[in-house]
């Protein structure tokens, strides 16, 4: 019982830490989100909102943190770490969480209160369940260019590196 409650403690204060960065993000002119990724309790990397500082949609803090952990590991695997961060990730960070194999992510705020702040992910997460054809940007597909062949020579990479 004792070594569950000291790894709650442990995630509380590692949010705690995610939540200070998005409150320092936002003095620096960053957005109000935090992220911090450990292995075992030990922090690895930590990141803030940059999306208007760096010019680039995808800065998020999530994203950020995960850039850094996988760089320091030189590792695109990143299964054996915890994300904290301040709000619940949108679909693009939840995306990299996956692609990233982190294997538990710990959350402050959720995607709600994240809406009545003025950042509402609803919009995306209606978009992802249609059909390429029903969504509100255009998307086209062109067969017969070539495209899978690509996945044919992958297939064939005998120092392919499945991910």
């Amino acid at each position: 019982m004792k070594e569950i409650s000291e790894k709650m403690e442990d995630d509380r204060s590692l949010l705690i830490r995610a939540i200070k960065l998005a409150e320092d993000g936002i003095a620096n002119g960053g957005g109000p989100f935090g992220a911090v990724i450990a292995v075992k309790g030990q922090i690895l990397a930590e990141a803030v909102n940059r999306v208007v500082a760096n010019s680039d949609p995808t800065a998020h803090a999530e994203v950020q943190a995960i850039r850094e952990a996988a760089s320091l590991l030189k590792s695109h695997d990143l299964k054996n770490c915890t994300l904290y961060c301040s709000c619940e990730p949108c679909p693009m960070c939840l995306g990299a969480i996956y692609w990233a194999g982190i294997g538990k992510v710990v959350y402050a705020s959720d995607r709600h209160d994240a809406e009545l702040a003025g950042f509402s992910d609803r919009y995306i997460y209606d978009e992802i369940i249609l059909s390429p054809s029903d969504r509100h940007i255009s998307f086209v597909r062109i067969e017969n260019t070539g495209g899978e062949e690509v996945f044919k020579i992958w297939e064939k990479h005998e120092n392919r590196i499945t991910y």
